[in-house]
C-alpha cells in the first residue's frame, strides 16, 4: 500500500510539472520578447522527419544565417481562421542584393523549393531545438476546453490529497482523543 502512494506520490508531482512547464511554454509563446528565445509550435509535416508534426520549437535570431540553417519566417501561408502562420523550412540557397541577404527555403519532406524567397526581415530566428508532440499538449490547452483542463485537474488533484490529509488528521485526532479517554 505504501509503494503505491508512494507512486501516486511521484505520478502527482510529475503531473503537476508537465502541467506548469506547459503553462510556461505557453505564456512564453504568448508574449515573445523580439531577440529572446521563443517556443513555436510546427502545424504541418513539411520538415518531417527532421522536424515532426506537432512539434515545438525553440528558435531564437541570429546575426547572420547559412545554408543548411532550419529557420522560422513570417510567410503567405494562413491557417483555417484566416491569420498568417509563420513556416519552418531549410535554407537550401542564398544570395544577397544591394547587401541584403535573401533566402531560398525548401521543407525536408517537400520535393520543391518554396515559391517564395525569404528576405531578412521576415525571419523570426534559427530552430535551435525541437521536442516532438509537445505541441499537441499546447494547441491543445490553447483551446476554451484545454484552458479548462490544465486548471480544473490540478485543482481537483490538489483538493483531492489536501482532503486525504485532513482526513488523516481527523483520524489521528480521534484516536489521541480515544487514547486520552482511556488512560485516564
Amino acid at each position: 500500500m505504501a509503494k503505491i502512494k508512494q507512486l501516486g506520490t511521484y505520478g502527482y508531482y510529475i503531473f503537476t510539472a508537465a502541467l506548469a512547464a506547459i503553462a510556461l511554454i505557453i505564456v512564453i509563446s504568448a508574449f515573445p520578447i523580439p531577440g529572446m528565445y521563443q517556443f513555436r509550435v510546427v502545424s504541418s509535416g513539411s520538415m518531417e522527419p527532421a522536424i515532426k508534426t506537432g512539434s515545438v520549437v525553440l528558435i531564437k535570431s541570429a546575426s547572420s544565417y547559412e545554408i543548411g540553417d532550419v529557420l522560422t519566417f513570417n510567410g503567405n501561408f494562413k491557417n483555417a481562421k484566416g491569420q498568417k502562420v509563420p513556416t519552418t523550412h531549410r535554407i537550401v540557397e542564398m544570395r544577397v542584393e544591394r547587401g541584403n541577404p535573401i533566402y531560398i527555403t525548401k521543407g525536408d519532406a517537400n520535393e520543391e523549393q518554396d515559391t517564395r524567397e525569404v528576405l531578412q526581415n521576415q525571419v523570426i530566428g534559427k530552430v535551435y531545438l525541437s521536442i516532438p508532440y509537445l505541441g499537441y499538449a499546447i494547441e491543445t490547452a490553447r483551446t476554451t476546453y484545454g484552458f479548462l483542463a490544465l486548471i480544473i485537474i490540478p485543482a481537483l488533484i490538489i483538493v483531492w490529497d489536501q482532503t486525504q490529509k485532513i482526513w488523516e488528521e481527523i483520524k489521528k485526532a480521534k484516536k489521541n482523543k480515544t487514547l486520552e479517554i482511556a488512560s485516564e
